[in-house]
């Protein structure tokens, strides 16, 4: 009778033990799984890219995205926070962040064209020259008067500007800059990483015109 009543106290302790070590296996495993889970979410773009459609209003944005379909995004939220960078228009390359949760509700806009060109400042070193930025279609980034450092490629991810870039002369590993948009406009740029906050102003191209003028110009000056 003893040793039955032993062998019930053993055999109720293994089974203890295997309770208590399959639930500290589950709970490791669903430690895993959201690691996982949060790893998959800063590698995962949520963008939704394409192009600005005829059928945007003030508070529609339409976006042709590059599948071919066509999705219309409520940006009310997104104006109200600050959170729509460089406006839109029909034909615009346009980024959009959807709300967590409502993906049809814009949470940040970008518009990528308005992102391109040369974007220049006042050299911090001695006020008297400009360095900057010179951003292109097809993610081609180049530096403007910034020999220490080698621009490759930029892009739009979740919502953060990204450029590729490799120091001069320091071997051949590279390094992604990550900026914060804060103001996009026609002739301004404010961008800000973890340290330093860059105003850009937009360097516009300038378009010599000539024009031929005639002395004393009659009707016959015309006549072939």
């Amino acid at each position: 009778m003893k040793k039955l009543k032993a062998f019930g106290i053993i055999a109720a302790t293994a089974l203890m033990v295997a309770a208590c070590s399959n639930k500290e296996q589950q709970q490791i495993k669903q430690n895993s799984e959201e690691e996982s889970a949060d790893v998959a979410a800063i590698i995962r773009d949520s963008t939704v890219y394409g192009l600005c459609g005829s059928g945007s209003s003030i508070n529609t944005l339409q976006v042709i995205i590059d599948s071919g379909d066509t999705i219309n995004f409520k940006v009310t939220e997104a104006q109200e926070a600050g959170m729509v960078f460089g406006g839109y228009q029909d034909g615009d390359r346009i980024a959009v962040l959807p709300m967590m949760g409502k993906k049809n509700v814009a949470k940040m806009v970008i518009n990528q064209s308005a992102l391109l060109g040369e974007w220049v400042m006042p050299n911090p070193l001695d006020g008297s020259s400009e360095m900057g930025i010179n951003i292109k279609e097809g993610g081609i980034v180049e530096g403007i008067e910034q020999s220490s450092v080698v621009y490759k490629t930029w892009r739009i991810f979740n919502g953060k500007l990204e450029m590729l870039t490799q120091r001069e002369g320091g071997g051949e590993e590279e390094e992604v800059l990550k900026f914060d948009l804060l103001m996009l406009g026609p002739d301004t740029l404010v961008i800000k990483d973890a340290e330093d906050t860059y105003n850009y102003g937009h360097r516009h191209e300038v378009k010599h015109r000539i024009e031929l003028k005639f002395d004393d110009e009659t009707n016959d000056d015309f006549i072939m």
